[in-house]
């Protein structure tokens, strides 16, 4: 059998491993470290964003921007039905509830229509937001100045959740920037990877201070152990902050190796029936993290069982939170155009060291597959 080929693998090389190897023998183990320090310099440099502080995930983050604003029980925070899990999770940890919004019907983002609708259902019913986590999807970019318009008309905070899209942006502005809190992921299938982390940006220097202070248990500044909040243990350690710093030098490089792989997908996919690629809008830029092609209802599954046949790693895109037992409780706004995405969405392998002849390889089977099915129809 050929070699296994994976959705979204980590792609390091020489410089990670120098960076991690200085670390190491500086003996800067601790979860502070000079590594640290330049890579949060590092991420701001490249974001734009004023402000940032390194963490333990992309969930760690979207948890502390909401415990900055004091959310908690009672509350309620808008998010989008179509993301991951720990997009929604965070509003749980606070013990506040989600509300769930549709996405667009061509993109997989937040529906800036249904935003404004479930907005004000909530404030009829006397229940006003206490916030709003856009969630930036598969490498695309919200339409962000529209949802930030209507939570500034209605003096609802925005957060965003670009834990999936570094490097995507409307104009020379990156996602995770428009906001004042944004989340970052550097998870193991991301662009870019320390193993495990993420990041907390933010316009201003105090809820980045805060959050720092939040992070690391909340630690008074006293010659002893003294504690007036609840704190979390959530800072990136120094080792991981020297991985992510080589593969920040490479950020441009591996964008546009992931969006070359998905338009070779389009380019040859596109010409079987009823396949198609959702568009990139004028004015966006897309990293394309995960190529998502949409087939035929029905079809998306057995795809997965023919490429894993194949030993070809895919993936279903995003179920629909509002579907799922863990809320199923919880209020949705939507057409269901997420419900459609998920009947026909497809996560292909899009990782930096694909090859040519393998994505050829992973054309070839779906082109199969999708022969035999109309054959036996």
């Amino acid at each position: 059998m050929d070699k296994r080929i994976w959705l979204s693998p980590p792609y390091v090389g020489d410089t990670e491993e120098q960076l991690l190897l200085e670390a190491f023998r500086s003996n800067w183990i601790a979860p502070a470290g000079p590594a640290l320090e330049h890579f949060e310099q590092g991420l701001c440099h490249i974001t734009g964003a004023p402000h940032a502080v390194a963490l333990s995930s992309g969930t760690a983050a979207l948890h502390l921007a909401l415990a900055l604003i004091g959310t908690g029980p009672g509350d309620e925070v808008i998010v989008p039905s179509f993301t991951y899990v720990a997009t929604a999770n965070p509003v749980r940890y606070c013990g506040a509830t989600p509300v769930f919004v549709d996405c667009e019907p061509d993109s997989y983002c937040m529906s800036p229509h249904w935003l404004e609708v479930c907005i004000k259902d909530r404030l009829d019913k006397g229940k006003k937001p206490k916030a709003v986590i856009l969630a930036h999807i598969y490498g695309q970019v919200a339409d962000v100045p529209a949802i930030l318009q209507l939570c500034n008309q209605y003096q609802i905070l925005l957060i965003e959740d670009a834990a999936e899209s570094l490097g995507a942006r409307i104009g020379e502005r990156m996602a995770g920037t428009f906001a004042p809190l944004g989340a970052y992921s550097f998870n193991g299938n991301k662009i870019i990877t320390t193993g495990g982390g993420g990041a907390l940006v933010s316009l201003h220097r105090e809820p980045v201070e805060h959050g720092l202070y939040l992070a690391t248990q909340a630690k008074a500044k006293r010659p002893f152990y003294f504690h007036k909040e609840l704190g979390y243990n959530y800072r990136m350690s120094n080792l991981l902050a020297a991985v992510g710093l080589g593969q920040l030098t490479r950020l441009d490089d591996r964008i546009a190796i992931r969006r070359g792989i998905r338009h070779l997908y389009q380019d040859i996919l596109t010409e079987n029936p009823g396949v198609y690629f959702l568009p990139e809008p004028e004015g966006r830029f897309f990293t394309h993290w995960l190529s998502v092609a949409h087939f035929p209802e029905g079809t998306p599954g057995k795809l997965v069982d023919a490429l894993e046949a194949e030993n070809v790693e895919s993936r279903r895109v995003w179920m629909p939170l509002h579907k799922m037992p863990l809320f199923n409780n919880c209020a949705y706004y939507g057409a269901h155009s997420d419900q459609q995405h998920f009947d026909t969405g497809l996560c292909l392998p899009s990782g930096e060291a694909l090859s040519a002849p393998e994505q050829f390889r992973i054309t070839q089977i779906i082109g199969q597959a999708l022969t035999a099915q109309a054959e036996q129809a």
